[in-house]
């Protein structure tokens, strides 16, 4: 028998059947919502009133998750999203104290997972996922893989180690920036004391070099030590010729702030940004860069290659939202657009979302938002779909064969998918077919992670 807030109580039974009644009911009105504003036009909808599309099941959120933790500690958890399908809305309330950031998953072949709890900054950790087994990973500080899903990069205190394949032979060793790469010396910038957090760490095709991006720069890690992308040094003397003028202020330093970078996976292109650049792309042999596009909405956020390296996308924000563009490597080097400029060669593809992570699969991208939804639309920017997971979703990855996709959100989700299915899910906000099998729940304060 479970209680709720006001005091009534119900059986496992009662509260199942309640809960699928309202989540059957929420999706109903959302996804007919929805199909109206993308068919009818959002002038269409604007009268619904808003009470009418919330999720009213909060007050049985804290019941629910009792029954899933109790599962999860006998080891009883088939069936359990079954009896109460997976919801993000009515945990709302828990998620400020519980949810936190799960900022890389990696989907490995043999369907295991590679995932890290914690932002950079907060001293993160690793987790190897199989099956229902959590192994955690100790002494990493960052892990990354390359485009072409052979090499992994692992990162301690230590250095760099690239593996082939996942604990496979290790073919390269790279040391970390020491942190004045790039940095005129009449500056007198002193190195930093410890290594960066790591944002993000890209094995190139070739196993022997690695991009780190990290908020104290963009490198190149090589066998004979790291080259500065981002800042440039025009950033660097422009920006400690403000703090020398600065008397208040304190020894200079430089901070990225919405650091990002990808490498295409045919080694030719690195794509690179930070919130006060245009978006850079490098020719990854010379680390020259080869063209500047200037972003369409206020601050550069995210790059990303298709799988064929055919086509960049890059990401523009401005608190939630955003603009997405795309940018044919072909019509490289020497490509410079202004800001805010929008004309061939640059191809539009979104003018709505602040994008936090893409795969792209047969003829397109895959990307997330800052509203919690996977959206897809082809290279041309025709839109496809679009499914609801809830809070910001972080880190997305897909299988070899396009068919599974692991997601992850800032509300301390793991969701595992399986994509075009041919059957919607009745308790699910989505436009498409797409059906999670499970749902891994990382908090903060939980003794160990939950399956729901």
């Amino acid at each position: 028998m479970s209680q709720l807030p006001d005091g009534a109580t119900m059986t496992e039974d009662e509260l199942s059947r309640t809960w699928k009644q309202e989540g059957l009911r929420h999706a109903n009105v959302v996804n007919d919502y929805v199909r109206r504003g993308l068919t009818e036009g959002w002038e269409s909808v604007a009268d619904v009133p808003r009470e009418t599309l919330e999720d009213n099941r909060g007050p049985l959120a804290q019941a629910v998750m009792q029954i899933v933790r109790e599962a999860n500690r006998r080891g009883e958890t088939d069936g359990l999203r079954e009896r109460f399908p997976p919801a993000q809305e009515p945990l709302l309330a828990m998620l400020d104290e519980q949810g936190q950031s799960l900022p890389l998953a990696l989907l490995l072949d043999d369907g295991r997972v590679v995932l890290q709890v914690g932002s950079p900054t907060e001293s993160p950790r690793f987790h190897l996922i199989e099956g229902t087994t959590v192994t955690e990973l100790p002494g990493l500080k960052a892990i990354g893989r390359s485009p072409d899903r052979r090499f992994f990069a692992l990162a301690t205190e230590a250095g760099v180690n690239v593996h082939d394949g996942w604990q496979g032979p290790v073919i390269s060793r790279l040391s970390w920036p020491t942190g004045l790469e790039g940095i005129p010396k009449e500056l007198n910038v002193p190195a930093p004391k410890s290594p960066p957090p790591v944002t993000r760490l890209v094995p190139f095709a070739d196993g022997r070099r690695a991009l780190f991006v990290s908020e104290t720069g963009v490198f190149v890690l090589q066998s004979d030590g790291a080259v500065r992308l981002l800042p440039t040094t025009a950033e660097f003397v422009d920006a400690f010729a403000l703090f020398r003028d600065d008397e208040s202020s304190g020894p200079g330093t430089y901070r990225l702030y919405m650091e990002h970078g990808a490498v295409s996976p045919d080694g030719k292109w690195i794509a690179a940004g930070h919130q006060g650049s245009q978006h850079l792309v490098f020719d990854a042999e010379t680390l020259a860069v080869a063209g500047e596009i200037g972003p369409q909405c206020e601050y550069p956020h995210f790059a990303a290659f298709n799988a064929d390296s055919s086509l960049i996308l890059f990401n523009s924000c401005h608190f939630y939202l955003g603009i997405t563009i795309g940018v044919p490597p072909c019509e490289l080097p020497g490509l410079h657009t202004k800001p805010f400029e929008q004309a061939p060669p640059l191809i539009a593809l979104d003018d709505g979302m602040r994008v936090y992570a893409a795969v792209s699969r047969g003829d397109e991208f895959i990307v997330s938002d800052a509203y919690g939804y996977l959206r897809a639309f082809d290279f041309a920017g025709k839109y496809r779909w679009q499914h609801f997971i809830g809070s910001t979703i972080e880190a997305i990855d897909i299988s070899l064969d396009g068919k599974k996709l692991i997601v992850t959100s800032c509300a301390g989700f793991l969701c595992l998918l399986d994509l075009d299915t041919g059957e919607r899910d009745p308790q699910t906000i989505s436009t498409a077919t797409h059906r999670e099998t499970r749902r891994w729940i990382f908090w903060k304060n939980e003794p160990a992670p939950l399956i729901w």
